[in-house]
């Protein structure tokens, strides 16, 4: 078990130093592995503006993206609509006038998992 945990923790500190929008999901199965808070607390820092809520004990992926009108509101939901299609991983997405509020968790670990986090840095990745 400890052999696992220092692989798991090696893995994570890999994915902070290589950018999440560039790796690769892996295919989540029911009660897959969930981050726990210590590794959230570690990857948080590497997603500017995204911060962690929680829904019915569910911790979630959160941002709020602001834009100067519904047309680009929308076109930026069907954006993060369609890499959500391609990964099989899709996220809450409420679509307002001149905002689009993103959340990321999954729902198969009951919580955050890594593709979370994947998921959000291209969501992010896609406005610069």
């Amino acid at each position: 078990m400890e052999n696992r945990q220092m692989e798991r923790k090696k893995n994570i500190q890999e994915h902070i130093m290589s950018g999440f929008e560039t790796m690769a999901c892996e295919e989540c199965r029911k009660g897959g592995s969930r981050l726990s808070a210590e590794e959230i607390s570690q990857m948080l820092p590497e997603l500017p503006g995204w911060e962690v809520a929680s829904e019915d004990g569910v911790p979630h992926l959160v941002r709020t993206f602001a834009f100067p009108d519904f047309r680009r509101a929308l076109d930026f939901t069907l954006s993060v609509g369609e890499i959500a299609e391609r990964e099989g991983h899709h996220p809450k997405l409420v679509t307002e006038w001149g905002r689009v509020r993103v959340e990321w968790w999954t729902h198969s670990a009951g919580g955050l998992h890594r593709n979370d986090f994947i998921m959000a840095a291209r969501t992010t990745a896609m406005l610069d």
